[in-house]
């Protein structure tokens, strides 16, 4: 009888301590409580996004990478990225690797306006929630992404045109403006076209003889300058939509054995590095900013679509203009 009690003692204590066991497997860091907070909400570190890059066509490309790069491993996401290389059935072709995957939100900057109702269709059929950064998109299905953030490229444009109208508001004759268009079909290329369009349309002697993509990249904006300036002989104006576009011309120019900022008045958009230092040597005369450090807004809007969270459906980034003097003094701190 005793060793039967001393049994019964023994499988006592260890139905104990294994009851014990599981409350405080309930009670303590179990994976329930790795993948959530005390609100429900998902934690940043179970958080995976799909991001597919447009490609790396130029400087504020390269910094805009990097700053969304930076931000999601600051966060603790896991990140799955991607460059399309200027092609959109590459993005594509990307994106359907996010749905694949499973990853919890899918952002993109699109390669051109069109064409994407099909695949993101895909993704909201799979309950993934998109977010567009940097570019938007034409389909008139706005329920197929959550917001684009990003910057307003129309007033961009606009603000190009408010320098030059200003510039030259007593103008007794014509002013010729060549134009240096971004990838055609993009919305950059689109909107800032448009934008400055729309306000020297108020001056009738200020008149574009010429306009011409060089797809936002260094090399194609020399070679197309170059064309330019075989072309024509009497050009006022350059109005580049990026800086590489307006570095590259800025080469053909001086290869013309004219003077960039003197010869040839230069409107550029973007603010890179590259782009203030030419601006603080006069060879760029005004540059309209495109912040390219999007990465913490966009890690922050991430988290807010996860967790259920009310975005707003355009999220504009702020931005500023430079002269020649104002970039002079802004350079040394420049980011990037």
């Amino acid at each position: 009888m005793k060793r039967f009690g001393r049994i019964s003692l023994v499988l006592s204590l260890t139905l104990s301590m294994m009851m014990l066991g599981a409350c405080s497997s309930n009670n303590g860091g179990g994976a329930a409580e790795e993948n959530s907070d005390n609100s429900g909400t998902k934690s940043t570190n179970s958080i995976t996004l799909g991001f597919s890059q447009v490609g790396a066509e130029s400087g504020w490309r390269s910094a805009n990478t990097k700053s969304i790069q930076d931000s999601a491993k600051e966060a603790g996401y896991t990140l799955k990225f991607s460059d399309a290389q200027q092609k959109q059935e590459n993005q594509i072709k990307a994106l359907r690797s996010f749905i694949q995957q499973k990853v919890d939100v899918i952002s993109f900057s699109p390669v051109v306006e069109s064409g994407w109702d099909t695949v993101l269709k895909e993704a909201k059929d799979a309950g993934i929630p998109v977010i567009l950064t940097d570019r938007a998109v034409d389909s008139k299905d706005t329920s197929l992404y959550v917001t684009f953030l990003g910057s307003d490229f129309v007033e961009e444009g606009r603000k190009a045109g408010q320098w030059l109208t200003e510039q030259y508001k007593d103008a007794a004759e014509d002013i010729n403006i060549v134009e240096l268009q971004g990838t055609t079909g993009s919305a950059p290329a689109n909107d800032r076209m448009q934008g400055f369009k729309e306000v020297i349309s108020s001056n009738p002697n200020l008149k574009i003889i010429a306009s011409q993509t060089g797809d936002f990249t260094r090399a194609k904006g020399k070679e197309v300058m170059q064309a330019f300036l075989k072309a024509h002989k009497d050009i006022d104006v350059l109005y580049a939509h990026n800086d590489d576009m307006a570095l590259g011309a800025i080469q053909a120019i001086e290869a013309a054995g004219l003077k960039p900022g003197e010869d040839i008045k230069i409107i550029s958009v973007d603010a890179v590095k590259d782009g203030m230092q030419a601006a603080s040597e006069g060879k760029i005369n005004f540059i309209v900013e495109c912040n390219p450090l999007l990465g913490p807004q966009l890690m922050k809007v991430v988290q807010d679509v996860v967790d259920g969270k009310s975005v707003e459906a355009r999220i504009v980034t702020e931005e500023t203009t430079f002269t020649s003097e104002e970039a002079k003094e802004a350079l040394p701190n420049r980011q990037y």
